[in-house]
C-alpha cells in the first residue's frame, strides 16, 4: 500500500472516530440535559394545578418557614419530565437551583408531574436524618397521593407541605403521636428506586472500565454545567439564601444527594 493509501485510510478512520465521539456526547448530553424551568420563586406551579388562594396560602407558609429557619423549601409543578424518571430529574432540578444554604444543605423540593403521575420528595444533605426516605414515601403515600386520586392538586400539595413543616419543625415525639404522619410498618421499596440504582451501578462500572466514555462523560457534564450556569432562576444566588441581590428569589447553594421518596396515582 503506497503512502498516500495509508494516509487516506487513516484519515477515513480519523473521521468514523470523530463521528462516533460525536454521537456519543450528544447522546450523553440527551441523557443529562434537562430544560427546566426558572426559579421564579417558592412555588413554580408550570402545570398551573395550584389555586390562586392555595398558592399564596403555601407561600406564605413557606417564607415564614425560611426566615425562621433557614429550611428552604420550594414546590414545582412541570407539565412535562422530558422522558425521564422523576428520580434523575427531581435531583437534577434541585442542584439547578440550588436550593438551601450552601453551608447546611438544608433545601427540600416537591416536585409534581401531572402527566407522569409522578410526585417526588427530594431532600437536601443537611436534612436527610431529620426528612427520612421512609417519612417522605408516609407524606407522599397519606397526604398527597390520596388527594391527587381524587383531582385536589391543590390539597393534596398543601397538606403534603403541612406535613412536611411538621416533621423539620417539631420534636419526633410529637409527630409520631400523628397517625397521617406515624410510620407503624416498614414501606415497601419503590420499584424505580431499583431501576434507579441498576442505572448508577452501570453508569459507575462504565466509568471505571472505559476511559474513553469517562472523558466523555466529564467533558460532557462539565460543558453542561457550564452552558446552564447563566439560566438558573432568580438572577443569581445570594450569601444568605434567600433573595439575590436583585430581588429575585433564588436558592442559596444547597445540594442532594439523592435523598427522598418518589410516588404514583
Amino acid at each position: 500500500m503506497t503512502a498516500g493509501r495509508i494516509a487516506s485510510a487513516l484519515g477515513r478512520r480519523s473521521m468514523r472516530q470523530a463521528l462516533v465521539f460525536v454521537a456519543l456526547l450528544f447522546s450523553i448530553a440527551a441523557v443529562f440535559a434537562f430544560s427546566f424551568p426558572a426559579l421564579s420563586g417558592r412555588v413554580v406551579d408550570q402545570a398551573n394545578l395550584i389555586q390562586p388562594e392555595t398558592r399564596i396560602a403555601i407561600e406564605q407558609k413557606l417564607e415564614d418557614l425560611e426566615k425562621k429557619s433557614g429550611i428552604q423549601i420550594v414546590i414545582a409543578t412541570v407539565s412535562s419530565l422530558e422522558g425521564q424518571d422523576i428520580e434523575p430529574y427531581a435531583n437534577e432540578l434541585f442542584r439547578n437551583w440550588k436550593l438551601g444554604e450552601k453551608t447546611k444543605n438544608n433545601g427540600v423540593l416537591l416536585l409534581v408531574a401531572p402527566n407522569e403521575r409522578r410526585v417526588r420528595i427530594e431532600v437536601g444533605y443537611g436534612l436527610e436524618g431529620t426528612l427520612t426516605d421512609a417519612l417522605s414515601k408516609v407524606i407522599i403515600a397519606n397526604a398527597i397521593t390520596p388527594r391527587f386520586k381524587a383531582g385536589d392538586f391543590s390539597g393534596g400539595i398543601s397538606r403534603g407541605v403541612d406535613d412536611i413543616i411538621t416533621v423539620l419543625t417539631t420534636d419526633a415525639s410529637e409527630w409520631q403521636q400523628r397517625p397521617s404522619l406515624r410510620l407503624d410498618r416498614e414501606q415497601a421499596t419503590d420499584p424505580a428506586s431499583w431501576v434507579l440504582t441498576a442505572v448508577l451501578l452501570g453508569l459507575f462500572f462504565m466509568l471505571i472500565v472505559s476511559p474513553t466514555f469517562r472523558l466523555l462523560f466529564f467533558n460532557t457534564l462539565l460543558n453542561i454545567l457550564v452552558s446552564s450556569g447563566g439560566a438558573r432562576g432568580g438572577g443569581g444566588f445570594s450569601s444568605g439564601g434567600t433573595f439575590s441581590g436583585g430581588g429575585g428569589f433564588s436558592g442559596g447553594g444547597g445540594s442532594s444527594g439523592g435523598g427522598g421518596a418518589s410516588g404514583s396515582w
